[in-house]
């Protein structure tokens, strides 16, 4: 414990100072995108909260499970997700994998922090619980670059620190996800104007400029009190599930189709899913 609450001040920097950490991603099954090297690139994003701790009451035990048969069934190119523990991304990856045989796929996780230990947030089964992503990539020489942090504002009275997520995809794409604050929309709104204004312009520079995706529970609604929309800066598009999860791109990506996808009862948000096409690369790296 006393090893890991060291790194807390290097977390937080992260978040609050420069805002990202760059890390290679754990090598995993082979990915890449659905596109040749001359046509748009097509990616299918599929957004799910899992709710998935063992602590929440629209806990099921059968959200993991469903997941995996809905990645199945839809075969999507990049998958967010919220409310996880570590190991079910690994569990999904697998199924993924599948999925796209022959191609690299890779995964990517980051835990919530909890401010009273100053260690990860946990689930009941004693695992790191926050958020990941799953996708596919051309590139094997080199793994993609992670960016991760803890968001800098947080709601006082929740003991668990919400997180961001990005992984930079080949190049063509920055894929990213988050899980914004549930106790206080005015605190989940701090966080998601922060994020889309602040931290991924960041990153995006970083990368080379490449278009960006954000897709996460924003636990704020369109046409709540505070709205959506209010934190989806110029520049950006956004289609949610009718409620709570949302799907926010820059407008160098054409975004389309959004379909909910029904979970069985097994989480309390349904999936949701899009289509997205994107022409062109980031400038000095084609697409391979």
């Amino acid at each position: 414990m006393a090893d890991r609450r060291s790194h807390r001040p290097l977390r937080r920097a992260l978040a609050v100072g420069c805002l990202l950490a760059a890390a290679a991603l754990p090598a995993g099954p082979p990915v890449t995108s659905s596109t040749d090297s001359t046509g748009p690139t097509i990616v299918r994003v599929l957004q799910m909260n899992l709710c998935n701790s063992g602590r929440a009451g629209c806990f099921t035990g059968r959200a993991v499970h469903r997941a995996a048969e809905v990645i199945s069934a839809e075969a999507p190119d990049l998958v967010t997700l919220n409310e996880i523990c570590r190991d079910d991304v690994t569990t999904l990856e697998g199924v993924f994998a599948t999925v796209h045989t022959g191609r690299r796929v890779v995964s990517a996780f980051q835990a919530a922090g909890d401010r009273p230990s100053g260690d990860d947030t946990r689930c009941r089964n004693g695992q790191p619980y926050g958020v990941g992503l799953l996708t596919r990539v051309r590139t094997t020489d080199t793994p993609p670059a992670v960016y991760r942090g803890i968001h800098p504002t947080q709601d006082l009275a929740d003991p668990e620190e919400r997180a961001w997520l990005c992984v930079d995809v080949d190049g063509v794409l920055l894929a990213c996800t988050t899980h914004l604050a549930n106790t206080g929309d005015g605190v989940a709104l701090t966080q998601c104007r922060h994020l889309l204004d602040t931290i991924l312009p960041t990153v995006r520079r970083r990368t080379g400029h490449a278009p960006v995706l954000l897709g996460g529970d924003l636990n704020l609604r369109d046409g709540g009190d505070p709205d959506v929309r209010s934190c989806t800066p110029p520049g950006h598009q956004r289609i949610d599930d009718g409620a709570r999860q949302h799907i926010v791109a820059t407008t160098d990506i054409g975004l389309c189709c959004r379909r909910s996808v029904a979970m069985g009862g097994a989480t309390d948000h349904p999936g949701l899913l899009a289509t997205l096409r994107i022409v062109g690369s980031r400038p000095g790296r084609p697409p391979t």
